[in-house]
C-alpha cells in the first residue's frame, strides 16, 4: 500500500493586509451602481480578495 499523504488547506497571505496595508486594484467590471444611482469605483485587494466601493 502506498502512504497517505495529508493535504492542507490553502492559506491566504495575509501578512501586510492584517495590518491594512492591502494592495488595491481597481476592478472595471462594475461601473455603476443602480441602489446608489452613481458612479462607482470598486477596488479589490490582490493578496486576500477583500473589496471596497468608492462612490463619485
Amino acid at each position: 500500500m502506498a502512504d497517505i499523504l495529508p493535504f492542507k488547506k490553502p492559506v491566504k497571505p495575509l501578512g501586510l493586509c492584517q495590518h491594512g496595508f492591502h494592495k488595491w486594484k481597481i476592478r472595471n467590471d462594475k461601473q455603476f451602481d443602480v441602489k446608489l444611482g452613481k458612479l462607482v469605483t470598486v477596488y479589490r485587494c490582490e493578496r486576500c480578495g477583500e473589496q471596497k466601493v468608492k462612490a463619485q
